[in-house]
């Protein structure tokens, strides 16, 4: 199929750019229902989709039918969201003209950014693709969405752009809302990300592919915000007590983790530390043996498949790194062997190839003499989107400077529990300091999810008759909102 043209992607953003100006409009019940009405048509297509997208992607339909039921759990969730107006995070200062200087009426609210553009991510045809969680945070916020298809599930995102297209003219929302754009060519998505129209861009993806989009938004003449969520390698930091208490469970819960889909997570525990000890070695002992059962997956595409074997082998060949345990069944045809490889920490601190992440079923156990060499590698290490701490009450209150150190490195803080697996919710922050994110300051998924694609604008001196429903007198919408200091809906 060939490429979105630049003369389609010229009208393709006229078209956004005049949406914009009534979806920012909507009411927040509106663009709930839309949401809502997406999420419908996606079960009635159910079928369909699951059979598209298992072609397209070599993922099973088990997982594709889970993926699918979380796509239109965050569509709902978000509407939800949206339609509350907690995002809005209403501020609302009375006027006191009496006051010396006299202190005028202020209300602050937040507005749509103006068309988005989402690229589809390759692991996720549904949940991180056409119709997920930044195209439903997107819309929630009142902007346009263009959605630049991944070419491995091209079938699948056509399929779902054509429902969300069909859902958006049903709810009489104006043309140019939404729009799906092909591209295997890297001009598609700089010209898309280049465009004077373009105000926003959500990705998740590798770290060249996020870093990239990130460089054109500020090479622009008038620079925008790239979200985007690109590489972590989640460590996971063994402490000596908790270690001792359950190492054959700690290693059974990680076995679990690193191979679940054929690590292909961006949540994926693709670090392990810990101090060297009998305890370890029973640690390590169990997570080989469950390695060693374990059975190759297919991954994604080919292309995914050589940049893990390409990864790995790097990573192998590092002085000091010693193969510890692998798949004994021989993988096939494009899949990944579930790997665990051993380095000692002074070598890991040193040697930053080895902080970088191999996309797939690989973990790294990095060996430490004592907790003060575990400190010097948390203190080596980049930002993350997770991080977790396997560790009894003991643990935690003897270690404080390592607690304190991990938590700056990451977005979600785990204690004795694994990463994989992203909840959609308020409390849910899924992002991290550089190179995890661009931004940590905002999450991917969850309802907080809507505030990247919204600026703050505050109102003074207007009357009340004029103003947004959300900022009324009386609170029509019945949302939160602090007045005066104070919150409160009423």
């Amino acid at each position: 199929m060939q490429d979105t043209s630049e003369e389609e992607i010229e009208m393709v953003m006229e078209c956004a750019r005049r949406a914009y100006r009534k979806f920012s409009n909507t009411s927040l019940s509106e663009r709930a229902n839309f949401l809502r009405q997406v999420a419908d048509a996606l079960e009635h297509s159910r079928e369909l989709l699951i059979t598209t997208a298992s072609g397209e992607t070599r993922l099973p339909e088990e997982r594709l039918n889970r993926e699918l039921t979380r796509t239109i759990f965050q569509l709902t969730n978000y509407a939800g969201v949206c339609e509350s107006g907690l995002w809005l995070d209403v501020r609302i200062e009375s006027e006191n003209a009496g006051q010396i200087p006299s202190k005028p009426a202020l209300a602050k609210t937040m507005i749509a950014l103006g068309p988005v553009v989402v690229f589809g991510a390759a692991n996720f045809p549904f949940a991180y693709s056409t119709a997920g969680g930044d195209t439903a945070c997107a819309f929630a916020a009142g902007c346009p969405v263009i959605v630049k298809a991944h070419p491995e599930h091209l079938e699948t995102s056509i399929l779902v752009g054509g429902l969300i297209t069909k859902v958006a003219a049903i709810c009489k929302l104006p043309p140019g809302v939404f729009a799906h754009v092909i591209g295997n060519s890297i001009s598609v998505g700089e010209t898309l990300v280049k465009h004077p129209l373009t105000k926003a861009v959500g990705f998740t993806g590798s770290f060249a592919g996020g870093r990239q989009l990130f460089d054109w938004g500020n090479q622009r003449n008038t620079p925008i915000p790239v979200f985007a969520e690109m590489s972590s390698v989640n460590p996971v930091f063994l402490l000596p007590d908790k270690t001792h208490e359950d190492a054959a469970g700690l290693a059974k819960m990680l076995a679990s983790s690193i191979t679940l889909n054929a690590g292909q997570f961006c949540t994926n525990p693709g670090v392990i530390v810990a101090v060297e000890n009998e305890d370890l070695d029973e640690f390590v002992e169990e997570l080989s043996k469950a390695l060693l059962k374990s059975v190759p997956e297919p991954m994604l595409n080919p292309g995914i498949y050589k940049n893990y074997i390409k990864k790995r082998a790097t990573a192998i060949s590092q002085d000091e790194v010693k193969l510890v345990a692998t798949a004994a069944k021989d993988a096939g045809l494009n899949e990944g062997t579930p790997t665990l490889v051993s380095v000692p920490a002074t070598q890991f601190v040193n040697n930053t190839i080895l902080q970088q992440e191999v996309f797939g079923p690989y973990s790294i156990l990095v060996k430490c003499a004592d907790m003060i060499e575990m400190h010097q590698v948390a203190a080596s290490m980049e930002g993350q989107l997770t991080a977790t701490l396997m560790a009894s009450t003991a643990d935690i209150l003897q270690n404080e400077s390592l607690v304190n150190t991990v938590k700056n490195l990451c977005g979600r803080l785990l204690l004795n529990n694994v990463p994989t697996g992203v909840e959609v919710a308020l409390g849910m922050q899924h992002g991290g300091p550089y190179p995890a994110t661009t931004d940590s300051r905002f999450t991917a998924v969850g309802g907080d999810g809507i505030r990247r694609f919204a600026r703050p604008l505050s109102f003074q001196n207007w009357p009340d008759e004029l103003l947004p429903a959300e900022l009324k007198k009386g609170n029509p919408l019945r949302i939160w909102r602090t007045v005066d200091g104070e919150l409160n809906n009423s």
